[in-house]
């Protein structure tokens, strides 16, 4: 199934990172965190990628154009002839679209604008900066079998603070940053029917506005849930979270496909 990646907005909450390289390309482990996420799609079989670039899309280009060279185990070059080959090949059999979709479109519109690409079939799309364990064969089997044109992936985000358990004024438990906050909210890795993009008006729209909105509405949005690990990558104190999830070896999304930092 075809796979679409939103990489184009701003990232101005981490702006200590996104100065010179989109968001999708800030490292973890010494990788992208859009190579992540890539990673762990083609773990459950999934290698068409639409990438939907925006801000700084020519980092992303440059980077997977130059990928096989600084993935293969040997170059060999040619001086006097300038010719350069490689000896094996990459282990990531990936066939990445790369696809302008506007310096300042709107995460809506640029859905909209792969939709002569997508063509008339399901595709998953999720957001290039967050990283989950979400059992993704078990979330297209849910979108399969409810028969609605969307599915979102809810999540519970972990809390930020220290969790209180009062009796009257008293506390009688306190749990140091509870795995699990209050609430469900949208944690990306839909799952699209293709009447979907008759929700988005332009490239001013954003998905989690109206379309996402007005499906709920029709009945037509449906939630997959998943209560384990869910980590956006919004914040440098979020980046962090996630560099030390790698740097221990227990980061969850990587237990997929595994793979060890670079340098």
């Amino acid at each position: 199934m075809k796979v679409v990646v939103l990489a184009g907005g701003l990232g101005t909450r981490l702006a200590e990172e996104t100065g010179a390289r989109p968001k999708p390309m800030v490292e973890v482990g010494g990788r992208p965190v859009l190579w992540h996420i890539l990673k762990y799609y083609e773990a459950y079989g999934h290698d068409d990628f639409y990438i939907a670039l925006g801000y700084l899309g020519s980092v992303i280009k440059d980077y997977f154009l130059d990928y096989r060279l600084l993935a293969t185990p040997e170059i060999r070059v040619d001086l006097r002839s300038g010719h350069v080959s490689t000896e094996g090949s990459p282990s990531e059999d990936w066939t990445v679209h790369l696809i302008d979709t506007g310096h300042d479109t709107m995460t809506g519109g640029r859905v909209l604008r792969l939709r002569d690409r997508i063509g008339n079939e399901p595709f998953m799309l999720t957001y290039g900066d967050g990283l989950s364990n979400v059992d993704l064969d078990a979330l297209l089997a849910f979108h399969r079998s409810h028969g609605r044109l969307a599915t979102v992936t809810a999540v519970r985000p972990p809390a930020r603070f220290g969790g209180l358990v009062l009796e009257g004024g008293q506390v009688v438990d306190f749990t140091e940053k509870p795995v699990v906050g209050e609430g469900w909210i949208n944690g990306g890795f839909f799952v699209f029917e293709p009447g979907v993009f008759d929700y988005i008006q332009g490239d001013a729209t954003h998905l989690e506005q109206e379309p996402l909105h007005n499906l709920a509405l029709d009945g037509e949005l449906q939630a997959y849930r998943h209560d384990d690990f869910w980590q956006c990558m919004d914040t440098l104190r979020e980046l962090r979270i996630l560099q030390g999830l790698w740097e221990s070896g227990k980061a969850p999304w990587a237990a997929r496909f595994g793979a060890a930092p670079v340098g």
